[in-house]
């Protein structure tokens, strides 16, 4: 168990998929129940008890600074140019996220906690001893929206592993995640995706997953987003979970 006092939201892509929604804004900055994405987790940062965020921009960045701006604990807001993809962003904000394990949400994750807070049941389940990484994970089966084959496997102990070939995996990567500093060790100049790291973990047997244990929505595109509000409006997502 651990205690994190940094996180950062990962704020800078494109939202190619939800086109034309994202045309004008970042795809973080889409409205779902009445309030953003990005303000949705940082919300949830803020009531885990986090005290120092960071988060990063790219697409219409002055819109983020904006809306970081107006929040009651505005976080630290680092422009991206050009955008350094997921394993670049964090490895540029690595300065002020400190030496201990830290949190990091992607800006487009919208999550409803199960009966205890999804942050709170990571930072009780990461073993810096053991992990350099722990991923939340979905049951793909209870995504109301295409996510493929799959992302993950789970072994008895919540090791993670990439499926084989023609192999279904049972779980999906839900956003969010608890990452050691040194697990971005050797990191490369330029855009990265984070896979280059998770893969050199899962190899050493450092990279886990828990599985979540709340409702989890698929933002992809613009018809999960009017799923997504759907559902939160009737309060069938509450009543299940």
């Amino acid at each position: 168990m651990i205690t994190l006092s940094s996180a950062m939201v990962l704020a800078a892509g494109f939202g190619t998929r939800m086109r034309p929604l994202t045309e004008a804004r970042p795809k973080p900055l889409l409205p779902l129940a009445g309030r953003t994405l990005l303000d949705h987790a940082l919300d949830r940062i803020d009531e885990a008890g986090i005290g120092h965020v960071v988060v990063n921009a790219h697409w219409f960045p002055d819109l983020i600074d904006e809306v970081c701006a107006a929040r009651p604990h505005p976080p630290t807001v680092l422009h991206e140019e050009p955008v350094q993809e997921t394993g670049g962003g964090v490895r540029d904000a690595l300065p002020l996220l400190g030496d201990d394990p830290f949190l990091v949400v992607n800006g487009d994750a919208f999550w409803l906690d199960g009966p205890a807070s999804t942050i709170a049941r990571l930072a009780a389940r990461f073993d810096p001893e053991t992990m350099d990484g722990l991923l939340l994970m979905v049951r793909a089966a209870q995504v109301d929206s295409d996510v493929g084959q799959g992302d993950f496997l789970l072994d008895p102990v919540g090791r993670v592993r990439r499926p084989k070939e023609k192999e279904v995996s049972p779980y999906v990567y839900g956003g969010i995640q608890i990452l050691h500093p040194r697990l971005m060790r050797d990191s490369p100049e330029g855009p990265f995706s984070m896979n280059r790291h998770w893969n050199r973990a899962i190899a050493d047997g450092r990279l886990f997953g828990t599985v979540h244990d709340g409702a989890w929505f698929h933002l992809s595109r613009p018809i999960d987003l009017r799923r997504a509000e759907t559902a939160l409006a009737t309060g069938l997502v509450r009543a299940m979970f």
